[in-house]
């Protein structure tokens, strides 16, 4: 992700969009959420907006993770 020149609750924020470290199926689910960040990070100019909108991605991305893992752990 791109983050020179941006304000630093952008940055500090992309940095849980990550999804390397999860196991495959959890990074499926995961990236979706962190391309979406990032157009929106490439496409939006920085602005309180901007944050609110990536830090509620971010709970939907851990709510839609947290849902993965529980059909994951049911089988």
């Amino acid at each position: 992700m791109q983050l020179d020149d941006r304000h630093p609750s952008v940055v500090r924020i992309a940095r849980y969009f990550t999804y390397d470290h999860l196991p495959p199926a959890l990074q499926a689910v995961s990236k979706e959420c962190h391309d979406l960040a990032e157009k929106m990070i490439t496409t939006l100019p920085d602005s309180p907006e901007l944050t609110t909108g990536l830090r509620k991605l971010l709970e939907a991305k851990d709510c839609f993770v947290r849902a993965a893992l529980d059909e994951e752990t049911s089988r």
